[in-house]
């Protein structure tokens, strides 16, 4: 499907215009693609890399056209590892943009094409790349909401196991930096190679991808210090079990002493024959275990 929109927001069947026109080109067949290199001075190498896929971000600037492809996350909301890729073909008077089924970025931007910010090919391009690189954002803010959520789950909750819900995320989290950090360079290659206010606007979004790479490191560190945490809280819980253990042990000691002394089959005990000798025995037994009980209680060791 090819699509084209002027720079003033005029929707219209394209028909080979090459200027003042922003052309969009989703799921190309080999027809469209021959009808846009029949209009447009594409690049072999930029045409190679915009249909390849999976291709990385990257950045160039031909003798034809600047050229950046980048890609992102298609569900940022959702926190999801699906990733999406533009790749835009700057020329003086006019852009074409190619993807297989669109783009987030893409599909904002050509809302307000025409308006007073959006009305050059330079300025286009400017809005898809950082709209592009305002989904890192929103992926960031998702993440955030769910490490929230895992933190507040290891406090409630002490049989909670975040480890895999943790590990995952951090798998999602290397990958968005990984995302993030190719579309910085890409984006900083593309302002070197830009003059004047372009230029200026690529810095601008290299700047925006900078900001969130910067922001998913920090929520990896996050993660991990948060795994950690529940790692200190397990251990925490095991020494107050194993303090527990112990005090009862250490009651039941002197019982199992006492216990042992008086099951000694010796003649001559005078406990033994004594009348009251049983209820003296269940005595000690309550009176020494209720002392230390009291005691440990009141140190906190139990």
């Amino acid at each position: 499907m090819i699509r084209a929109k002027t720079f003033t927001g005029t929707d219209l069947p394209w028909n080979g215009e090459t200027e003042g026109v922003w052309v969009d080109a989703q799921g190309v067949t080999p027809d469209e693609l021959a009808r846009l290199k029949a209009a447009f001075p594409l690049n072999r190498l930029a045409v190679e890399d915009a249909l390849e896929q999976g291709h990385w971000s990257r950045a160039e600037g031909y003798p034809e056209h600047a050229f950046i492809t980048v890609r992102s996350f298609a569900r940022p909301e959702k926190a999801d590892e699906f990733t999406e890729r533009v790749s835009i073909f700057a020329f003086p008077q006019a852009v074409l943009t190619i993807s297989s089924a669109g783009t987030r970025a893409l599909g904002s931007v050509w809302n307000v094409v025409g308006r007073e910010s959006v009305n050059t090919p330079g300025e286009v391009v400017y809005e898809v790349l950082d709209q592009t690189a305002d989904t890192f954002f929103t992926l960031a803010d998702t993440l955030e909401a769910e490490e929230d959520a895992i933190e507040e789950r290891v406090f409630k909750n002490h049989r909670h196991n975040p480890i895999p819900q943790v590990f995952d995320l951090k798998s999602l989290l290397t990958q968005a930096r990984r995302l993030s950090a190719d579309a910085r360079e890409a984006t900083a290659l593309l302002a070197r190679h830009a003059e004047g206010p372009e230029g200026v606007r690529y810095r601008d979004v290299q700047d925006s991808f900078q900001r969130a790479s910067t922001r998913l490191d920090t929520l990896r560190d996050y993660l991990t210090n948060l795994l950690d945490l529940h790692l200190s809280l397990q251990s925490q819980r095991m020494n107050e079990v194993m303090r527990t253990l112990t005090a009862v042990s250490v009651i039941f000691l002197p019982l199992t002493f006492l216990a042992g002394v008086w099951g000694m089959n010796f003649e001559h005990m005078p406990e033994l024959p004594w009348r009251y000798g049983y209820l003296m025995a269940w005595g000690s037994f309550l009176l020494v275990g209720g002392l230390l009980a009291y005691y440990f209680k009141r140190r906190g060791w139990w």
